[in-house]
């Protein structure tokens, strides 16, 4: 990429450009600057992508950039012309804020849509026009069978984690939104590692992608510091929270294998006096919210998550991932420190 590279030069509308200027970004990441030209000329898009390499806007700007360019005729409720799947509510949700971001300047509507909540909120917002759809899959399916969401209409479909999405057991809930949708539409892929079931199924969804790739296939970033702590298994909790005190450390993202541990430990944490926070499944939505607003703005200081759970965590300059446990595939564990050393960050 060349370093005079602006979002300006790349020719995106003139509203997005003013919302990115609002957000105080001038130059483009790596993968925004090969997929945003490609994606706004309507073509299919292969992306390599690691999280925390400005993907996200890889692909809301220049999807928003088409919608201005080419107004539909008069929108039905419920019929969405862009449809972006991602594996987490966590990460629904942040998808979701970043087109409100970038779209402040423009009456493009967006609406996330996940589990684990009241659909009648949903269903009542599906009754008026929409642009956009962010959601997970399982819920997209659920409006489907009530019919209060229509995708025959939709022009672009965008896959994000596609990879976490196949681990998760999502593949043939994708299949069953897939076969709803027109054949012709446009097609982007993003995904951290590309396994053979990935390349799988690019090679039945996309058609002539290009390929685009950010990050050496599978590798850790490397402006992050590893250390590794050796002890015994009985001595893990102790010791995690002497070190979190002893250093003085803020805003520090622990991972564990299971939901039990993340509360154990996070139980543990709070006896000694720090205030820490589990994050998983089980939580419902509004503890989740609640945990990981507190987290961001420094209330939390330390979040225990699970894999599941940790997806769609974005906090610019988190300085400290403990792996509690280590996670049962290396892919993990290039996505679970990598929630640091974001955006070009040491």
């Amino acid at each position: 990429m060349n370093s005079d590279t602006t979002f300006a030069s790349l020719g995106l509308a003139a509203p997005l450009l003013q919302a990115i200027t609002d957000a105080g970004y001038t130059h483009p990441t790596p993968i925004q600057a090969q997929a945003i030209p490609h994606v706004m000329t309507g073509g299919d898009l292969l992306a390599a992508a690691q999280t925390g390499t400005g993907k996200t806007a890889g692909f809301t700007l220049p999807i928003l950039h088409r919608l201005l360019s080419q107004p539909a005729p008069k929108q039905q409720p419920g019929s969405p012309r862009v449809v972006i799947l991602t594996p987490t509510r966590e990460l629904a949700a942040q998808v979701e804020e970043s087109v409100r971001l970038y779209g402040a300047h423009t009456r493009i509507r967006s609406l996330v849509l996940f589990g684990g909540v009241n659909i009648n909120p949903q269903i009542r917002a599906l009754q008026k026009p929409v642009d956009l759809v962010v959601a997970t899959p399982g819920r997209v399916l659920d409006h489907c069978s009530q019919k209060t969401i229509d995708l025959s209409r939709t022009e672009t479909l965008v896959l994000d984690e596609a990879d976490r999405m196949l681990d998760m057991g999502f593949i043939r809930d994708i299949r069953r939104v897939l076969a709803l949708m027109p054949k012709q539409r446009q097609n982007l892929l993003f995904s951290a590692t590309f396994s053979s079931e990935i390349r799988t199924l690019a090679h039945q969804i996309l058609k002539d992608p290009i390929e685009v790739s950010v990050a050496p296939r599978n590798t850790t970033a490397e402006r992050i510091t590893q250390n590794v702590v050796l002890t015994e298994q009985s001595h893990k909790r102790e010791l995690i929270s002497h070190i979190i005190r002893e250093s003085g450390w803020h805003q520090v993202l622990v991972f564990c294998r299971t939901k039990h541990g993340a509360n154990r430990l996070a139980e543990k944490l709070c006896k000694d006096g720090l205030n820490a926070a589990a994050l998983h499944g089980n939580k419902s939505q509004s503890a989740r919210t609640r945990a990981l607003d507190g987290f961001k703005s420094g209330k939390v200081v330390v979040l225990v998550a699970t894999d599941i759970a940790a997806r769609g965590i974005d906090i610019d300059q988190l300085p400290y991932v403990i792996n509690f446990e280590l996670p049962q595939v290396p892919e993990d564990y290039v996505h679970r420190i990598g929630r640091t050393g974001r955006a070009g960050s040491d």
